[in-house]
């Protein structure tokens, strides 16, 4: 009982700063029309940017999937799990990126936090590596820094000339440069080109975690390096396919030498069963729409809503941080304040999360607000006439 006792006092501690976090149970399909705990919400905080978790060309095509390959993969890759929709996925993925990344291949993982972990662990396996973190990096990229046999040197959020200062005075022989590309509490991005400029220059890899990007960045949805117009050698890209792609998983994407040092050493890729070969196939469908005419189409609607919210929300006394993506944050400050703000938003029938310490900095509680290709104008409307009627209660 005194094990339950120091439980329920560490509980005890998070009730008392408002950090207590809670599931809800959601009892429909991942849309902004939802019906959340039986009741009726309009959604706004899934990562489904371009709403193809419901696409009925999506649905079909995991369907058709479990016909051809059955529910489950059975093992690991390198055992006797990696079907055809795995190589045929992969293959797919490696042509997207090809502009951009020197002779390249990809490597299909179950999640993001698995891919971002075996890419720095992978790189930073050197006896004297550095790896050189931004401040604002998703958690699974910290952690793969703490299970790297490297050093870490966090530099500033977006500091690019503080990021050149400490890779000129480090001597170790490898050096890994590793930062989102959208940051998923800000929705602002990293200067990607000039830190590539950097890493080129210091001989340094840059991994670029492109989760809230790929899908949504580029004329044809191939993500930041698109956007950006980058192509280097130095470039090791991860890439999610469970948020804009509508599905599971993710993917590293560099060339073929890192990537079969990956299937080689990559720990959470050797001893993880192999995600279901249907959800690869449903993938295949989704790449499909990401690069043609609906794709561009989802695109060109979703940058509508987003100038849409830009011009309708009014606030004073909360904060909007400038962000041209889909994460559209309300920075209001007290844990309290964002508790509460969600709570009279749930009141009305709209969804949006309170995110707060330690997911952001203490003092920056917020709403975070995620815009799809599946909502509507109408909705966001609604969305930001309540915003703004709240603010001023």
């Amino acid at each position: 009982m005194d094990l339950i006792a120091s439980v329920e006092e560490k509980l005890a501690q998070l009730s008392a700063q408002s950090l207590t976090r809670r599931r809800r149970v959601a009892d429909t399909r991942c849309a902004p029309l939802q019906v959340v705990d039986g009741r009726p919400m309009l959604a706004f905080c899934s990562n489904d940017y371009l709403g193809l978790a419901a696409h009925p060309r999506v649905v079909e095509a995991l369907r058709e999937g479990a016909q051809l390959y059955g529910v489950g993969s059975g093992a690991s890759h390198l055992i006797s799990g990696h079907s055809r929709a795995h190589c045929l996925l992969e293959e797919r993925l490696a042509h997207m990126l090809s502009p951009w990344l020197k002779s390249p291949q990809a490597l299909y993982f179950s999640t993001g936090y698995m891919a971002n972990v075996a890419v720095l662990t992978t790189l930073g396996m050197d006896s004297g590596a550095m790896i050189f973190s931004e401040e604002l990096n998703h958690a699974s990229l910290i952690d793969g820094a703490r299970l790297a046999r490297a050093g870490v040197s966090v530099f500033p959020h977006g500091d690019v000339a503080a990021l050149t200062s400490q890779l000129e005075a480090s001597t170790a022989a490898t050096k890994i440069v590793v930062t989102d590309s959208v940051f998923s509490m800000d929705g602002d991005m990293a200067p990607l080109p000039q830190l590539l400029a950097v890493c080129e220059r210091h001989g340094a890899w840059l991994v670029v975690d492109d989760a809230h990007g790929f899908g949504v960045l580029g004329e044809n949805g191939s993500g930041a390096l698109e956007h950006f117009a980058l192509s280097s050698p130095n470039l090791v890209y991860v890439g999610t396919l469970s948020k804009a792609a509508g599905v599971s998983g993710a993917f590293v994407a560099a060339h073929h030498s890192v990537v079969e040092l990956m299937v080689q050493r990559a720990r959470p890729y050797i001893y993880s069963t192999a995600a279901p070969p249907a959800l690869a196939h449903a993938l295949l469908t989704s790449l499909d729409i990401i690069a043609g005419d609906e794709g561009k189409a989802l695109r060109a609607h979703l940058a509508s809503l987003i100038a849409q919210l830009d011009t309708e929300l009014r606030l004073a006394r909360w904060r909007r941080p400038v962000s041209h993506t889909a994460i559209q944050p309300v920075i209001i400050g007290s844990n309290d304040e964002a508790l509460q703000a969600a709570s009279d938003l749930h009141a009305r029938g709209i969804w949006v999360p309170g995110i707060r310490p330690p997911t952001v900095a203490p003092g920056t509680a917020r709403l975070r607000v995620t815009l799809s290709a599946a909502h509507t104008h109408e909705e966001v409307a609604q969305l930001t006439a309540a915003l703004n009627d709240l603010e001023r209660t």
